[in-house]
């Protein structure tokens, strides 16, 4: 499909939020195209409206299906509205559920049918996890959309990964450990610098351009929240970026000079980490840096820095360790009183 809207098409969005394609030739019938944006199903059908016949379907879902109230969900707004990783993670996990279930009936799937599908992912917690959030979301839309009379993923708790604790944090020695095997100069230093010293996701890391910075801060809305984060570019961090590939513009290119994708900066980087003996990658050195900063800054101070939302639990998670440590030593120290 080309980038630009194809003549005669029109777009509406329902009030129930899903998203409708139509093509009206001068003030001529609107034909309704039914297939996905940009599929050869919607192109065929184009055609077909542009020679004044009534597209055909091929093999559609059958009403009241999973399936088919699956299919309705990825038209509508609220997914579009959703992140690329976020609508492909979901995409994912729906093609493996209705791999197990291709034909399974919306009526038919109450909590306890769930509860069981969460039960027999029991050893994969993430798969569980991503399983319940993914039917939750379709159900909670289809509710809101009228399309079905109750949520049965209501009240069901989502499933924790109690043995994983996260992204490893970077250690100082594996710091150290990968500034010599990377000297100044080099693309993976430049980069291993800014996400030290800004304590940005990757993704946020490769948008920033110089655009954000506005006396001597970095401010920005995240990716992830849209909270905006205002960070201060230290003396370490402005001489960092002295150094290494740059267009000007972006804090972060890829070797060739050009501007990033999240995905590809995070693969190149890991191989610079596996290369340099360091088991760590881009998201543990924002734990690292928000280990770092936790003795100095307030809770609100890191909230501000990190683009964390206000009140939430965000920060505790990050700063864990070194409150436990801050209160291990608070403890030793009135032990040893009289």
């Amino acid at each position: 499909m080309p980038r630009r809207r194809l003549p005669y098409v029109m777009r509406e969005v329902t009030r129930h939020g899903a998203v409708v394609w139509y093509v009206r030739k001068g003030r001529g019938k609107r034909i309704r195209l039914k297939s996905a944006y940009g599929t050869d199903e919607f192109f065929a059908e184009y055609q077909a409206a542009l020679a004044g016949e009534t597209p055909r379907l091929p093999n559609r879902l059958p009403v009241g299906t999973l399936a088919w109230l699956w299919d309705r969900y990825t038209d509508s707004l609220a997914f579009s509205q959703l992140r690329a990783a976020t609508r492909t993670k979901k995409t994912n996990s729906m093609k493996r559920i209705l791999a197990r279930t291709p034909d399974a009936r919306l009526l038919e799937i109450t909590s306890a049918v769930i509860k069981e599908g969460i039960d027999a992912r029991k050893d994969k917690p993430n798969v569980a996890r991503d399983f319940l959030e993914t039917l939750r979301s379709v159900f909670q839309w289809g509710l809101q959309a009228e399309l079905v009379s109750a949520d049965p993923t209501q009240g069901i708790e989502t499933p924790r990964d109690t043995a994983s604790k996260g992204f490893h944090v970077w250690t100082e020695k594996e710091c150290q450990r990968f500034e010599a095997r990377w000297p100044r100069g080099t693309w993976e230093r430049r980069v291993f610098d800014v996400l030290l010293y800004t304590g940005l996701r990757r993704g946020d890391a490769v948008r920033v351009t110089q655009e954000h910075i506005k006396d001597g801060l970095i401010v920005m809305p995240t990716e992830k929240t849209g909270e905006v984060a205002c960070i201060p570019i230290l003396p370490p961090l402005a001489e960092a970026l002295q150094y290494g590939p740059s267009d000007g513009v972006h804090l972060i290119v890829g070797k060739s000079g050009r501007p990033m994708t999240k995905e590809s900066f995070g693969n190149l980087f890991r191989k610079a980490c596996d290369e340099a003996g360091v088991p760590g990658a881009a998201h543990g050195l924002r734990k690292a840096r928000a280990n770092r900063v936790a003795h100095m800054l307030t809770e609100a101070e890191m909230e501000a820095f990190f683009g964390w939302e206000r009140g939430s639990r965000v920060t505790s998670i990050y700063t864990q360790q070194v409150v436990r440590e801050r209160l291990a030593k608070s403890a030793a120290h009135k032990l040893k009183q009289p």
